[in-house]
This record gives structure tokens, sequence and C-alpha cells, in this order.
């Protein structure tokens, strides 16, 4: 025991300690704050909605959810993703108002798609509620929610080009406010309107709230640098879209296999199932907080080292991030894995516990997630994002298939396994393609490193 903890604390040191990794270690540590403090406040708002309102409530929550993300990635079209490349490509090439140029350009396509598509979704709402979910009585919840669709295609988007301006403060920032926002409108309003889906609309009233922030944020941060001899490269909607396109693809698959579950119980499983299911999820990922924190500021570098021709210093940057991943998450595995019953059952109620064997089998999907390093974000940014979709489109066919083949009969368990497949699939496929040609892997673990 005392030789593993020489071991890891020696590794951790060599870490922190290079100054070729200091900037994206920086950012990390404001974006990790701002993911566990934004984890902290979400599980709080799950606790209360949980006790409070009961488990129906959270499934109702969760459909909801999942309903934006479906919306919203035929929306933004990719373009978060690409958007993360673009803004600082332009930004080292050319120039920031060149930068705001392709934002700005982004940012009025992505509205303009919301808006019509919203009105499609507020006038199909009633059939979705009926013939897809088979709950007739949430019709109203989404078309209610389909109102708010232009502001959550707006805050993904923002939040993804605040990343690619490193503003890593601000980043953290918009991690924990829609969080916070979700808490402070639920106590707020309860004080004056205490109807029974109350969450709902708290939850809604944090999204557009969000959305403002960040498109003020932008506005300001550009406007702070943008000069009148820059140089500015034109980029054109077709150009935007040919490359946000196959992202668009990516961004999809990884829908599927996030929310397919969810979905799924929803159509053959009670509000309740869905609930425990939703819980499981939201504790599992506490274990990808942290990669998603180191992407958030590995992306951006990968974008510009690679379009610099600096591939040593890539793979460098690819395997320190992936060191930085797996001795961050790895107490957080074990902790779950060993305490995630007791947590179910006096933080959310002893009937959460029946959860516990597929927040096991998502943790261990998420171990996959983490040792395998920043696998997507690397082929997205080193112009390979054709390849990886191709490897999201079979991964989401695995999920789909295993979901259809285990809910009817294991309900959350099944749904669990098939996550816990899929993700193993598409990370294995990524590293075995960066490794057949790069030579060189983005993954980490300390036996084998």
């Amino acid at each position: 025991m005392h030789f593993m903890f020489r071991f890891f604390k020696r590794k951790y040191n060599n870490l922190v300690s290079d100054h070729r990794f200091s900037e994206i270690l920086q950012g990390s540590i404001w974006a990790i704050g701002g993911h566990i403090l934004a984890a902290v406040l979400g599980l709080g708002f799950s606790v209360i909605v949980a006790r409070r309102y009961g488990a129906e409530m959270v499934g109702v929550l969760a459909i909801i959810n999942s309903f934006f993300m479906l919306a919203t990635l035929f929306t933004v079209l990719g373009t978060p993703t690409s958007i993360l490349r673009l803004i600082p490509e332009h930004l080292m090439k050319y120039s920031p108002t060149s930068a705001f140029n392709v934002y700005r350009k982004t940012q009025y396509l992505v509205m303009v798609f919301s808006l019509v598509l919203g009105i499609v979704f507020f006038l199909a709402s009633h059939p979705i509620a009926d013939k897809v979910f088979s709950m007739p009585h949430l019709s109203f919840y989404f078309a209610l929610a389909s109102a708010f669709i232009v502001f959550k295609s707006v805050d993904r988007l923002n939040i993804q080009a605040i990343r690619g301006m490193k503003l890593f403060r601000m980043f953290a920032l918009m991690q924990v406010l829609p969080q916070g926002l979700n808490l402070a409108f639920l106590v707020s309003l309860r004080l004056f309107w205490p109807v029974d889906d109350l969450p709902v609309y708290a939850v809604l009233c944090a999204c557009a709230m969000t959305a403002v922030v960040g498109w003020l944020t932008m506005e300001y941060a550009f406007s702070n640098q943008m000069g009148r001899d820059d140089r500015v490269h034109p980029v054109t909607c077709d150009a935007i879209l040919t490359l946000s396109l196959p992202m668009l693809i990516t961004s999809a698959m990884v829908f599927v296999m996030g929310q397919t579950g969810i979905v799924m119980l929803g159509i053959f499983c009670t509000e309740r199932e869905v609930g425990y299911y939703a819980i499981a999820v939201k504790l599992a990922t506490l274990t990808s907080f942290v990669l998603q924190a180191i992407n958030s500021m590995a992306g951006p570098k990968f974008s510009e080292l690679f379009y610099s021709h600096r591939l040593d210093d890539l793979f460098y940057i690819a395997r320190k991030s992936s060191k930085l991943v797996f001795f961050t998450t790895t107490p957080i595995l074990f902790g779950l894995v060993v305490f995630g019953k007791p947590i179910l059952n006096v933080v959310f109620g002893k009937d959460f516990g029946v959860a516990y064997p597929a927040l096991v089998l998502l943790v261990i999907g998420q171990c996959i997630n983490s040792i395998s390093g920043s696998t997507g974000i690397f082929m997205n940014m080193t112009g390979n994002h054709g390849v990886f979709r191709n490897i999201m489109i079979m991964a989401a066919g695995i999920n789909i298939g295993t979901n259809l083949c285990l809910i009817p009969r294991y309900g959350i368990n099944g749904a669990a396994i098939a996550a816990m497949l899929s993700i193993g699939f598409w990370n294995i496929a990524a590293l075995t393609f960066i490794k057949a040609k790069f030579g060189k892997s983005t993954g980490y673990f300390p036996m084998l490193a």
C-alpha cells in the first residue's frame, strides 16, 4: 500500500511540475472545480426533487432533458465542435475579428434552425408524448420545452465558443450557472407558486438565463480583442456546414449512446424506473466530469498544435492529459463502487437502492472512458472527424441493438450493459485508429506506461 501511494504521488508530482503542460493544467483546475461544484449543485437539486416531488418527477425531468438533447442535435448542426476548432485556428492564423465573424455567422445559423425546429416540435408535442413515449400527459411539457429550444441551442454553442477563446474562469462559471440557477429558481418560485410540477419551470427558466449570460460573455470577450486593422479570412456558411455536419452525426451518435437508455426505458417501463436509471447515470458520470473538464482545455490546444505541425508536442500534451484524467478519476471510481449503494439509499431514498447494479456497470464504462483519454476530441481536432463519425455510428448501432434486446427483460440493468458495451467499443476503436495512423497512443494506464 505504501509503495502504491509513493508511486501515485511521484507520478502526480511529475505531472503538475511540467511547465509545457501548465496552460492545460491551469485551465483544467478551473474547469474541474466548476464541474465539481456543478455536480454538487446538480445532485442537491436531484435530491430535493426526488424527496419532495418523487421519482416520477425525476423521470419527467430526465425525459425533458433527453428531448432537449435530441432537439438541439439538429439545431446546432454539429457547430459546437466545429467552433471549438475554428476559433483557435482563426485566432492563430488571422485575427480576433476573423474568429468573431465565424462565431457570428455560426450563431445566426443556429438561431434560425432553432426557431424553425422549435415550431415543428411545438406542433408535434402531442404525437411525441402519445405515440413515442406512450405518455400523453407529458404533451404540455414537450410543448413548453419547445419554446426554449432556441435558448438551449445558443447556450450549447456559446459554451464551446468560450472554450475556444480559452476563457478558463468563465467556462468554469458556465458549468456551475445552470445547476445553481435550477436550485435558485426552485426555491424562489416555490415561495410564490407552489405547484406540483415546479421543477420543470425552474429548469426552463435556468436554461434561458444561462443562454443570455453566455451570449453577453462572447460579445464582451471579442469586443476587447478586435482591432480595425485585423486580417479577416472569410468563411462561408457552406464551409461551416461542410465541417460541422460530420460532427453533427458524431454528436447524434453520442446522444444515442447517452440517451437511448432513458428514451427506451420511457417507452418500455414506468417513469419511476426512468428516474432510478437517471440517478444512476448522474452518479456514474461524476467519473467523466474530469475528462470533460480536461477536454475543455485540451481541445483548443490540440487544434493549435496540429495545425502548426507540432506533432511531438501534440502527443506529449495528449498523454499528459490522459495521465491527469487517470489519477483524478480513480478515487471516484472506487468510491462509487464501494459506497454507491449507501449513497443511493441514504441520499435519494431506500427505493433508489435498486439502481446499484446499474450504477456499477455504468462506472465500468466510465473507467474505460477515463483510461482511453481524449480520443474523441483528439480525432475531431486533428481532421479525423470523418473516421470518428463512422466509429460512433457503429457504437450507436451496438447501443440500440443491445438496448432493444435487454431492456424489455432486464430493465435498467439492460440499459446499463448497453451503455458500457458501446462506450468500450468506441474508445478501443478510436485508440486503435490513432495508434495505426500516428504510431502513438493518447491512452494511459500506469502499469503499462
